[in-house]
C-alpha cells in the first residue's frame, strides 16, 4: 500500500508544482485548465494569490500521504488523520463528478479546450486520486 502513498504524493506535489508556477507567472496549461462557456468566456478569474493557496493546500495533501504512509514522521491528531483520509478523496469525487455544466463527468459544454482535456486528463486523474485516497482511508 505504501506505493499508493508515494503515488499520491507525486501526484500532489507535480499538481502543486504547476499552480506554483502560475502564481509566479507562467502560463503553461493555464489557458486550458480553467473551465470556459460556450461562448469561449471563462468562467472563473482566478488571480495569481489563488494559484498560490491551491498549490499550497496540494502540497499539504500530498504531505499528508506521506505522513499516513508513515514516510515523514509527523504526528497528527487520530481525529484529524481520519477526517482527512476521507475529506481528500471526497472533494476529488466531487470535482470527477463535476458541476453539470462546465466541468466534470456530468459537463454539458463540451466543445471548448478545456472541456476536452476535462474528459481526457483532469476528470479521470480526479477520479484516479479520490479513488486511491478511498483505498488508503479505508485500510
Amino acid at each position: 500500500m505504501i506505493i499508493l502513498n508515494y503515488l499520491l504524493f507525486a501526484i500532489f506535489l507535480c499538481l502543486s508544482i504547476i499552480h506554483v508556477s502560475w502564481a509566479l507567472g507562467s502560463s503553461w496549461g493555464f489557458e486550458d485548465a480553467i473551465p470556459k462557456n460556450d461562448k469561449g468566456e471563462w468562467m472563473l478569474k482566478p488571480k495569481k494569490r489563488d494559484s498560490l493557496i491551491v498549490g499550497a493546500g496540494l502540497l499539504l495533501f500530498g504531505l499528508f500521504y506521506l505522513i499516513t504512509g508513515n514516510i515523514l514522521q509527523i504526528s497528527l491528531p487520530p481525529f484529524a488523520i481520519k477526517a482527512t483520509s476521507w475529506m481528500i478523496p471526497i472533494i476529488f469525487l466531487f470535482r470527477a463528478i463535476g458541476d453539470f455544466r462546465y466541468i466534470g463527468f456530468t459537463k454539458k459544454v463540451k466543445t471548448t479546450a478545456f472541456a476536452r482535456k476535462d474528459t481526457l486528463f483532469y476528470s479521470p486523474l480526479c477520479l484516479s486520486i479520490a479513488v486511491i485516497g478511498f483505498i488508503l482511508g479505508i485500510s
